[in-house]
C-alpha cells in the first residue's frame, strides 16, 4: 500500500464529522493554552519541500505547490489565532526563474488562482483582520500576474489587525539594495535633514593628517639643516586648500542638494546620519515588528537569501525536517512550545541584572 493511498484514508478519516469535531476541539484547546505565554509578533517561514513532497509520493510537481499552498492556509489560522501579527513567507525566489519554464508558468498560474481565492473566498483573512502584502520585484511579473497582485493588495488593505507578507518575487539582496538605492535618492534630495558643506569629522580629519605631514616633513628637514623646528599655522593656504577642494564644486555636479548663495559653496546631507534605522525605513518590511521567528521545513539548514536584514540577535530559528506540505499545527506546537521556554529563560536572566543596575 503506497504512502500517497495511506496518505488519503487518513485525510478521509480527519476529515470526518466526528474526528474533525474532536480534532477542533483539541486544537482550540492547545491555541489557547498557547496565548497565555508570550507569543512572537512577527514570524517568517520558508516553505521548503513542495517538490521533494510531490516526488516522494508521485504526483506532479505542481500538485505538490498546491498543497503547499493549502499548508500556508493552515499555518495562517494558526497564527493569527495565537496573536501573531504579521506572517512573512518566501513565496518565489528571483532564482526561481532559473527553474523549468513548464514549472515557472504552473507556479505564477497557481499564484494568480491562490490570490483570487483570497479575493472571492476571503474569510480567513477578513476573520482576523489580515491584509495582504505582496513584496520583491514587480519589473519581473507579467501584466496579468501584476493585476491579480493589486486586487488582492486593494482588497484587503483596510484590515488593520495583521499582516500577511508574500514575497514573491523577492531575494534579500535585491532588498537590502533597493533600500540603499531609495536611501542615497533621500539624501541626494533638499528636504534630506540635517545638511552641511559635507561631513565636518572627515573634513576635521583630513586638516589634522595634512597638519601632521607637515609637521613631520618640517621637523626633518630643519633637523638636517640645524635649524629649529617651524609649525606651519592651522590658517595657511594648504589647509585653505584642501578645504576649497574638498567642499566647493561645480553647480553642475550631480547629486548637488543646494547652494549656498553667499559663500557659493554646495551644500550636501550628512551621510553620517545615516544608521540602521535609516536603512530599516526603506526596506519592505519597514512598518512590521522585529523578526522574532524563523521557519524553514525540509531539513534544510540555510537561510536561501531570505530575510537576512531582518534576522537579528534576538531572531530564533528553527529548522524542521518535514516538507511543508505536511506542516500543521502539530509540527508549530513545538516549536512555539521551545520558543516560549526560551524567552522565559531571557527575562530570567535579565531580573538579576535588572537588580545590579538599580542597586
Amino acid at each position: 500500500m503506497s504512502d500517497l493511498y495511506l496518505s488519503r484514508i487518513r485525510n478521509w478519516f480527519l476529515s470526518s464529522p466526528p474526528a474533525e469535531w474532536a480534532l477542533k476541539g483539541l486544537r482550540e484547546t492547545l491555541i489557547g493554552a498557547l496565548k497565555q505565554g508570550p507569543i512572537p509578533r512577527h514570524v517568517a517561514f520558508v516553505m521548503d519541500g513542495n517538490r521533494r513532497y510531490a516526488r516522494s509520493h508521485k504526483i506532479e510537481t505542481i500538485e505538490g505547490h498546491h498543497l503547499g499552498f493549502e499548508a500556508l492556509a493552515r499555518v495562517l489560522e494558526i497564527c493569527y489565532k495565537c496573536g501573531v501579527e504579521v506572517v512573512t513567507v518566501y513565496a518565489f525566489s528571483i532564482e526561481n526563474f532559473n527553474r523549468p519554464k513548464y514549472e515557472v508558468d504552473g507556479l505564477m498560474q497557481l499564484a494568480k488562482v491562490k490570490l483570487e481565492q483570497l479575493i472571492q473566498h476571503g474569510e480567513l483573512l477578513e476573520r482576523y483582520g489580515a491584509s495582504v502584502r505582496v513584496l520583491g520585484e514587480r519589473d519581473l511579473l507579467s501584466d496579468d500576474v501584476l493585476e491579480v497582485i493589486d486586487r488582492a493588495v486593494s482588497t484587503t488593505k483596510n484590515n488593520k489587525k495583521c499582516i500577511l507578507n508574500i514575497c514573491f518575487p523577492y531575494t534579500s539582496r535585491e532588498e537590502m539594495t533597493t533600500a540603499i538605492r531609495s536611501t542615497v535618492d533621500e539624501y541626494s534630495k533638499s528636504s534630506a535633514p540635517k545638511s552641511t558643506p559635507f561631513s565636518q569629522t572627515r573634513i576635521t580629519q583630513k586638516i589634522m593628517s595634512k597638519q601632521g605631514d607637515r609637521s613631520e616633513k618640517s621637523e626633518s628637514d630643519n633637523s638636517s639643516s640645524g635649524q629649529e623646528p617651524t609649525h606651519t599655522p592651522p590658517g595657511s593656504d594648504d589647509n585653505e586648500d584642501s578645504m576649497s577642494s574638498t567642499t566647493t564644486l561645480y553647480p553642475e555636479s550631480p547629486g548637488r542638494t543646494s547652494k549656498d548663495s553667499s559663500n557659493n559653496v554646495t551644500i550636501y546631507p550628512n551621510a553620517e546620519n545615516i544608521t540602521t534605522e535609516t536603512i530599516d525605513k526603506h526596506l519592505y518590511t519597514a512598518d512590521c515588528p522585529p523578526l522574532d521567528m524563523f521557519v524553514r521545513t525540509s531539513g534544510v539548514e540555510r537561510l536561501s537569501d531570505f530575510m537576512l536584514w531582518q534576522c537579528h540577535q534576538d531572531t530564533q530559528m528553527f529548522f524542521l525536517k518535514c516538507f511543508w506540505p505536511e506542516f500543521d499545527l502539530w509540527h508549530f506546537l513545538p516549536v512555539l512550545l521551545e520558543w516560549q521556554w526560551r524567552q522565559k529563560k531571557k527575562a530570567m536572566e535579565e531580573r538579576p541584572r535588572q537588580r545590579v543596575k538599580t542597586a
